[in-house]
């Protein structure tokens, strides 16, 4: 439901969600003196992996190759980087040091950790160390710091204070859109359709209603008013993601007079308009009366939404990207930067072509290499502080990876679907391996193969330094490396 049916509208949700973190922090300790700082929107992007031995947020492509580094608010650069990580590198899988923050919630924790670190990075009480801050006896370590912010998170989630403020002012945290019911309302016509949320019941009726309600007479309404249960056959609150896509929990039948959750667990048939708590993607299949590929699943979390349902249960999937908006708006109005940065891969290739194991000459490229850079550097703040969700220059970025890999269709909102008939067959395009899209179709005899070597190793290197996407199929089988 969260930012896929309900879009929160930013940044005042965020400026909310971020003023609460710092109250948190401060009543378990922390300088007051951090609640003069601000939630600024144009510092942290999704996808972002936060380094609890050494305080840093990075910026890291699909094989943990550092693109961004950043302590606190200031850039890292050369020697700095390299101080911190020698390889230009970092060990992904290690997720008790390296911690992706990858959904829409997390652009203030992001915030918040820069904002701490800057703090206790300039105030004079503390001493600065490379692991974290010392003040007297006392220890601070980034860990810590990580902990403690992760608590509070959880803390303004579950307590419900962030659910309350954003109940008292829905007009100014919500987006309502009359296209949400008239969209449903098709959709229902020609298939199933359930809700699957974390969220508890008396949240989900209350953003729900909401959503569906145009009783004041809006003219852009264009589907008769009716209960928002009514556009759904199934709808599951308190779901616990991503463990609802393995073992699950109890399946329990939700009172929506009172709210309370009746006792046992339900066991009976899907009842029209009902509304259960927990269960699990098999009780969902069961209850449909559906297959895991006759599911198209839409989320906006990467790793609770869709890695988990494509690989646990094989749904299809979709992803929510509101940041296409803005990311598209950049692709098109900055062309001009990506051509040049285009050039210059050419122009660099170019150097090379004529040249083989057996030569001498060494082509200068440094200044082809700082003109990349600077290039690089511009196309990223065009994004925002942290550049772009996808890419650094010609480099996807680990996000990126991740939705070509799991999400078999991504959108920035699922209204979407409004403009395409539901018989519309969505078919990605071919993706070239790089051997193919730089020799021309046709015939090519064993013997010519060698010599068609040379033009590839022109622009592409040594082929062991490349890694080329590979087109998985809609199953989307794959080797599972965990939450990354």
């Amino acid at each position: 439901m969260d930012y896929t049916l309900a879009m929160y509208k930013s940044p005042d949700y965020e400026e909310l969600a971020f003023a609460l973190l710092l109250e948190h922090l401060v009543s378990i300790g922390y300088p007051h003196e951090i609640l003069a700082y601000k939630y600024d929107p144009t510092f942290p992007t999704r996808g972002l992996v936060f380094d609890a031995l050494y305080g840093n947020l990075l910026k890291v492509d699909s094989h943990g190759n550092l693109l961004v580094c950043a302590h606190g608010f200031r850039f890292l650069k050369g020697a700095e980087i390299l101080h911190y990580y020698p390889n230009k590198f970092i060990q992904r899988d290690d997720m008790k040091r390296f911690h992706i923050l990858n959904t829409l919630f997390n652009l203030t924790e992001a915030h918040l950790y820069a904002c701490l670190v800057d703090f206790f990075t300039n105030c004079s009480r503390y001493v600065n160390c490379d692991t974290g801050y010392k003040h007297g006896n006392l220890f601070m370590s980034f860990r810590s710091m990580f902990q403690d912010v992760r608590e509070a998170m959880d803390s303004v989630h579950l307590s419900g204070c962030l659910k309350e403020k954003t109940l008292e002012n829905l007009e100014k945290y919500v987006v309502k859109d009359p296209r949400v019911p008239l969209l449903l309302s098709r959709m229902k016509e020609v298939g199933k359709v359930f809700l699957a949320t974390n969220s508890d019941y008396n949240y989900t009726d209350a953003i729900m209603s909401y959503l569906f309600d145009f009783s004041d007479g809006d003219k852009q309404a264009e589907t008769p008013q009716r209960p928002w249960r009514s556009y759904f056959d199934l709808i599951v609150v308190d779901t616990r993601k991503p463990l609802f896509f393995a073992e699950g929990t109890v399946l329990r039948q939700v009172n929506t007079d009172t709210g309370k959750l009746r006792i046992g667990t339900y066991t009976g048939p899907l009842q029209h308009c009902a509304v259960y708590s927990g269960g699990s993607s098999d009780v969902v299949c069961d209850l449909l009366g559906v297959k895991g590929k006759d599911i198209l699943y839409m989320g906006d979390h990467i790793f609770g939404d869709i890695l988990k349902s494509k690989k646990r249960q094989g749904w299809r999937t979709f992803l929510v990207v509101p940041e296409l908006a803005r990311e598209l708006q950049v692709w098109t109005e900055k062309s001009e930067l990506f051509e040049e940065l285009r050039s210059l891969d050419l122009f660099l290739a170019e150097l090379y072509q004529h040249l083989d194991s057996g030569s001498s000459e060494r082509p200068d490229i440094s200044s082809i290499k700082r003109r990349i850079q600077k290039v690089t550097h511009e196309m990223d703040m065009c994004y925002g502080k942290m550049g772009s969700l996808f890419r650094c220059g010609s480099r996807q970025t680990l996000f990126a990876n991740q939705l070509m890999r799991y999400a078999d269709l991504y959108a920035a909102s699922f209204i979407n679907f409004l403009y395409y008939p539901f018989s519309y067959l969505f078919r990605a395009p071919p993706v070239l391996m790089a051997h193919e899209s730089t020799v021309e179709h046709g015939r090519l005899d064993v013997g010519e193969a060698g010599t068609a070597l040379a033009p590839w190793l022109a622009q592409h290197g040594h082929p062991g330094q490349q890694v080329a996407g590979v087109r998985r199929d809609s199953s989307g089988e794959e080797e599972d490396d965990g939450e990354a």
